[in-house]
C-alpha cells in the first residue's frame, strides 16, 4: 500500500512536472498547493533530492525543480525511492526478499504466489508510467470523480 510519504511525494513531483521546464518552486508553495505539511514535505523533498529526482537551489530564485525531464522518470522509481519495494509482503519482493517465519513451502504458498502476481501487476503499471504521463492525467484544479464513486 502506498504510504502518505509516497502519496505526497508523487503529488509534489507532479506539481514540479507541471511547471515550466527548469522553473523552481519553493517547498512552501508546493505544500500550500497540495495540502501537505511543509515540515513533512521538506523531508520528502530531501529524500527525492538524495535519490536524484529533484535538484535544489538556495537563495533568491531558488527552490526545487526536477533533476531531469519528467518523461524520463518512471513513477515506480519514485514510489520505490520513498516507500521501498512494491511487494505487499516481504516474501514476494524482488529486491528485499525475506522468507516468512511461518511458511514451510515457499514454492507452493498460495499467499506468496498471489502476492507475486500483485507485485508484478503494480510494477507493470508504475514502471511503464512516466511522471509526465501521470501529470497529464488531470487538469490542475479539476476534480474528477471515478465512475464507481458516483454510482
Amino acid at each position: 500500500m502506498l504510504t502518505n510519504k509516497g502519496k505526497y511525494g508523487l503529488k509534489a513531483m507532479v506539481y514540479l512536472a507541471r511547471l515550466d521546464a527548469g522553473r523552481p518552486a519553493q517547498s512552501s508553495e508546493i505544500a500550500t498547493s497540495e495540502h501537505i505539511s511543509k515540515k513533512f514535505l521538506d523531508a520528502i523533498l530531501l529524500d527525492l533530492r538524495n535519490a536524484g529526482f529533484v535538484r535544489s537551489k538556495k537563495g533568491p530564485g531558488g527552490g526545487y525543480a526536477l533533476a531531469r525531464d519528467a518523461s524520463d522518470i518512471a513513477v515506480g522509481a519514485i514510489v520505490r525511492a520513498l516507500d521501498g519495494p512494491l511487494a505487499p509482503i516481504a516474501c514476494a519482493s524482488r529486491t528485499a526478499y525475506q522468507p516468512c517465519d511461518d511458511c514451510d513451502d515457499l514454492t507452493g504458498c498460495a499467499v506468496r504466489l498471489t502476492m507475486l502476481d500483485v507485485r508484478d501487476a503494480m510494477a507493470k503499471v508504475l514502471d511503464q508510467l512516466s511522471l509526465a504521463e501521470m501529470a497529464a492525467r488531470s487538469v490542475v484544479g479539476e476534480m474528477t470523480v471515478p465512475p464507481e464513486v458516483g454510482a
